[in-house]
C-alpha cells in the first residue's frame, strides 16, 4: 500500500527544504494560470482585431459571467484537493478513493444544474449587468453558448484539483496547454477566418474544453492514480459531505466575489461601450499580473494541507512566509507597470482609442492591488490548506460586499466621474482585506502555541 502511494508522495511535502519543492509545485501551476489566462485573453484579442468593438464588449461582459461559474466550480473542487491531500500525507489510500468517487457524484449534479439556470437564464442575466444595447444579442448567444460547455468545465477542473491534491501539479498544465493550443486555432478560424464574432469564440472555447476533458481522460488511462476509486464506487461514505464542508466556503466566497466584480462592471457599463470594453480587458490582465500569487495560493492549500495532515504545522507555516516573500517581489514589478504602461498593455486586446483610455485609466488606479495581493492570496492558500475555508468565505463576502461594490457605486455618482476614480474602489477594498488576513493569522499561531504548551 505504501508503495501505491510512493508516487503521490514525489513532491516532498512532508521533508527537506521547504522552498524546492513549494517551487517545482508551484512553477506548473503558474504556466497553467498562464495558459488559462491567455486562454481566456485571446478570445478578446481576436475578436478585438477582427470584430467590432460590440462584440469585444460582448466577449468581455460574457467571458466574466463564465469566470463566475468557474470560481463556482473550482471553489469546490479546492474542497477535494485540500481533504485528498491530507488522506495522502495521512498514507490512507481508501479514502483517497472514496473522496474521488464521491467528487464524480457530486460534480456531474452540479454540471446539469448549472448548465440548464444558465441557458435558460442569459436573458435575464445580459439585463441584470446593464449590457449595452449594441451588445445585447451577442452578449446573450456567447452566454449560452459557453454554458453548454459547462460539463467540460467541470470534467477538467475535477481532474485537475485531483491530480493537484497528490502534490502533481505537472499533469493540469499539460492539459489546459492542450486546451489553450486548439483554442487559438479554432478562434482564429472561426473568428477571423469566418468572421463568427463572439459566437465564434464561444464555440471555440467549447471545443477546446471538451478536446482538453477527452486528452485528460486518455492521460488517465496511461498514468493511473495510485489507489483505486471503481472499487468504492458502491460503499457509503461521507465524503460528499465533507467536501461540500470544505469547499463550499470557498465556492461561494469565489462565486459572490467574481459576482461582485460583475455587479462593478454592471455599473460601469452605464459609461458605454467603451468603458465596457476597457474593464472587461483590465480584468483579463488580472490573472496575468497576479499569477504569482494565485499559484502560491493554489499551492499553498496542498502543502499545508499534507503537512497539516502529517502533524507538521510549524512546516506548513514556514512555506507561507517563503510564499509571500516571493509574491511580493513580482506583485511590486506589476505594480510599475500597471502604474506607468496601462495603455501598452490593454494594446494587447484591441487598438479602439477610446478603449485604450478607459482600460489604462482602470489599470492605473488598481495597481496598488498588486502589492496588497501579494499578502493576501497566499494566506488565504495557508488558510484554505488548514481548511479554514470558512473564514476565507466570510472575509471575502464582507469585502466584497461592503466595501467595494459601495465604494464603486459610490464613486461612479461622483461628478466629473470616470474609471479611474472608480478603480479605486479596488486597492481600498484589498487593503480591508489583508488587514482581516493578518489579524486572523496571528489568532490562529495564538490558538497553536497554546494548544502546544
Amino acid at each position: 500500500m505504501e508503495k501505491k502511494l510512493r508516487w503521490a508522495r514525489s513532491g516532498d511535502f512532508l521533508s527537506g527544504p521547504i522552498l524546492p519543492p513549494l517551487l517545482r509545485f508551484a512553477f506548473p501551476l503558474m504556466l497553467s494560470l498562464f495558459l488559462q489566462a491567455f486562454y481566456g485573453g485571446v478570445d478578446l484579442a481576436v475578436v478585438g482585431q477582427f470584430s467590432p468593438t460590440e462584440s469585444a464588449s460582448a466577449v468581455a461582459t460574457g467571458s466574466q459571467v463564465m469566470q463566475v461559474l468557474t470560481c463556482l466550480i473550482t471553489g469546490l473542487t479546492m474542497g477535494v484537493t485540500v481533504l485528498l491531500g491530507k488522506s495522502i500525507g495521512a498514507g490512507d489510500h481508501r479514502n483517497a478513493g472514496l473522496l474521488v468517487v464521491s467528487q464524480i457524484k457530486l460534480f456531474t449534479g452540479v454540471a446539469c444544474l448549472l448548465t440548464v439556470l444558465m441557458l435558460g437564464f442569459a436573458p435575464q442575466v445580459a439585463v441584470f449587468l446593464n449590457v449595452p444595447q449594441p451588445a445585447m444579442a451577442e452578449t446573450i448567444r456567447y452566454i449560452r453558448i459557453c454554458s453548454a460547455g459547462i460539463l467540460f468545465i467541470t470534467a477538467y477542473n475535477g481532474i485537475s484539483g485531483i491530480f493537484r491534491g497528490m502534490g502533481n501539479s505537472r499533469s493540469p498544465f499539460l492539459f489546459v496547454l492542450i486546451a489553450c493550443l486548439v483554442n487559438v486555432v479554432l478562434d482564429l478560424v472561426l473568428v477571423g477566418g469566418l468572421g463568427m464574432n463572439a459566437s465564434g469564440a464561444a464555440l471555440a472555447t467549447v471545443l477546446a474544453q471538451a478536446v482538453s476533458v477527452v486528452f485528460s481522460l486518455f492521460y488517465l488511462r496511461q498514468h493511473p492514480l495510485p489507489f483505486t476509486v471503481m472499487d468504492h464506487w458502491r460503499e457509503k461514505s461521507r465524503n460528499v459531505y465533507k467536501i461540500l464542508r470544505v469547499g463550499s466556503p470557498i465556492a461561494l466566497q469565489d462565486f459572490l466575489t467574481n459576482l461582485s466584480f460583475l455587479i462593478i462592471t454592471a455599473i460601469i457599463n452605464t459609461l458605454g461601450v467603451a468603458a465596457s470594453a476597457g474593464v472587461g480587458i483590465s480584468e483579463k490582465l488580472f490573472v496575468f499580473l497576479a499569477i504569482v500569487p494565485l499559484s502560491f495560493m493554489s499551492a499553498l492549500s496542498s502543502f499545508v494541507a499534507q503537512n497539516m495532515g502529517a502533524g507538521n504545522p510549524r512546516r506548513a507555516e514556514q512555506a507561507l512566509f517563503a510564499a509571500q516573500r516571493i509574491s511580493f517581489c513580482f506583485g511590486s514589478g506589476m505594480f510599475l507597470l500597471t502604474f506607468f504602461a496601462g495603455r501598452g498593455l490593454a494594446s494587447l486586446f484591441v487598438s479602439d482609442p477610446q478603449v485604450l483610455t478607459a482600460a489604462a485609466d482602470y489599470l492605473r488606479g488598481s495597481s496598488f492591488e498588486y502589492l496588497l495581493s501579494a499578502f493576501t492570496f497566499c494566506f488565504l492558500g495557508y488558510f484554505n490548506g488548514r481548511e479554514r475555508t470558512t473564514f476565507v468565505m466570510l472575509q471575502g463576502l464582507a469585502v466584497s460586499f461592503l466595501v467595494r461594490i459601495p465604494l464603486s457605486y459610490f464613486f461612479s455618482c461622483l461628478p466629473q466621474t470616470g474609471m479611474f476614480l472608480i478603480s479605486l474602489a479596488v486597492p481600498a477594498s484589498a487593503l480591508v482585506n489583508l488587514t482581516l488576513c493578518v489579524l486572523y493569522f496571528l489568532r490562529l499561531r495564538h490558538r497553536d502555541r497554546k494548544e502546544a504548551s
